[in-house]
């Protein structure tokens, strides 16, 4: 899908209307890690320098939509970009609205402005409030009324700027007013640095992997990544899963799990997936050993238990020395790798090893690596390693919907 990005439109004396993805961690009025906001800065420096003033727009958590929660203000994120800009950014204290509009007309050549968070109106992301009394002719004829306001405030969001630039990629798999729909009212529009970076990647490891190519996932549940693992089957050469969700594959292949965590629901769909990729000749890697533990705690009794080991009462909780051993010979094979999920509950020391030889492995390979979802990227972080990471996505469930082949909402916008 051709998109634009904003080296190929003229910013000089225009205003450039960018959407951020600033949803940072905030902890008394400070940013816990400003990792998103560094990742817009290029975007940003680019439209300054080429003689542009520039408006941002970001979310922030999940306010209730029904105006200012201080506690959700992106006020302390205006600050901390002044800092990392080395320049004044004038914060907003909403984002639309008569003030709003004289303030952005007022920016000269090279200044910034930061709107207030876009989800103090339920019309971004135009969700309705439930009612069990409410009659089925009431709620479509609610939902109707609200898909024409998201409208307005979508159109009243893109008078705000000269040209539309969306360098949003942790949101672009919502169809929200800031993300997709202000998409139609705007003349010209592109995508910013760091989301064409996250498409040219991503696109690349799907499209045109250089082989072999190795996904490895991981995280809680087989739910959140049934359409990933579907998708990549038909893609990769190999597959490693690990961390809680493998336990769901080991149920469907009756080897015990003790109180390991499983989504019986999800066993019958395990065997399909496992089924499918040896079909497709996908080399499939489960945990061939665990560290199990007596009880979800740092300070629980550990162990090393062979496949079959996991006995009854104890729980598994990352995956065991000669699966790391595993893990790395396949990997380091590999010439596009993807990780999305930890092995196990790496935020705990006695379970973190696994989860990091895994960050290990990938740093000492030759190959495209891509890293994405919050809990990978904090745990490759936290490694130390990230500066041998060909690419760290910023869009954990945008990263997820990519992998799974699915359109997403902010980018199609772009292209229309």
């Amino acid at each position: 899908m051709q998109t634009k990005t904003i080296a190929d439109i003229n910013l000089s004396g225009r205003r450039a209307l960018i959407r951020v993805d600033f949803n940072v961690p905030l902890a008394n009025g400070v940013v816990g890690d400003d990792t998103r906001i560094r990742a817009a800065l290029p975007t940003i420096r680019y439209c300054i320098e080429q003689g542009a003033s520039v408006v941002l727009m970001s979310h922030l958590g999940r306010p209730k939509g029904v105006g200012r929660e201080e506690s959700y203000s992106l006020q302390p994120v205006a600050q901390h970009l002044a800092s990392l800009l080395g320049q004044p950014v004038q914060f907003l204290n909403d984002c639309i609205g008569p003030e709003v509009e004289a303030a952005v007309s007022s920016l000269k050549k090279g200044e910034v402005a930061l709107l207030e968070n876009v989800r103090f109106y339920a019309e971004e992301e135009g969700k309705i409030k439930k009612s069990d009394t409410a009659s089925a002719e009431e709620i479509a004829a609610t939902k109707k009324a609200m898909k024409e306001a998201q409208r307005v405030f979508a159109q009243k969001l893109a008078a705000l700027g000269d040209v539309y630039i969306n360098d949003a990629f942790g949101a672009a798999h919502r169809a929200h007013a800031s993300t997709a729909l202000i998409a139609e009212f705007v003349k010209e529009k592109a995508a910013g640095f760091l989301m064409q970076r996250e498409l040219d990647f991503l696109g690349k490891a799907l499209a045109a992997p250089e082989r072999p190519f190795v996904a490895i996932l991981g995280g809680a549940k087989v739910s959140d990544k049934v359409g990933v693992i579907e998708n990549l089957l038909t893609k990769v050469d190999a597959l490693l899963i690990g961390g809680a969700m493998a336990y769901t594959f080991y149920r469907a292949k009756g080897i015990p799990i003790g109180r390991s965590l499983v989504e019986e629901d999800k066993v019958a769909l395990a065997a399909e997936l496992l089924a499918k990729a040896q079909e497709r000749g996908v080399s499939l890697l489960l945990p061939v050993d665990h560290v199990i533990a007596s009880e979800f705690s740092a300070t629980a009794d550990v162990k090393i238990v062979p496949e079959r080991g996991i006995e009854e009462g104890w729980m598994a909780l990352d995956i065991g020395p000669a699966t790391r051993e595993l893990f790395a010979r396949t990997i380091s094979t590999a010439k596009t790798v993807v990780w999305n999920g930890p092995m196990g509950c790496f935020e705990m020391a006695p379970f973190a090893a696994g989860t990091m030889a895994i960050a290990e492995s990938l740093s000492e390979t030759e190959c495209l690596s891509i890293v994405g979802g919050g809990d990978s990227v904090s745990a490759i972080n936290q490694s130390g390693l990230a500066d041998k990471i060909s690419h760290i996505s910023t869009g954990g469930g945008a990263s997820l919907e990519f992998l799974e082949g699915k359109p997403l909402p902010g980018v199609v916008a772009l292209a229309g």
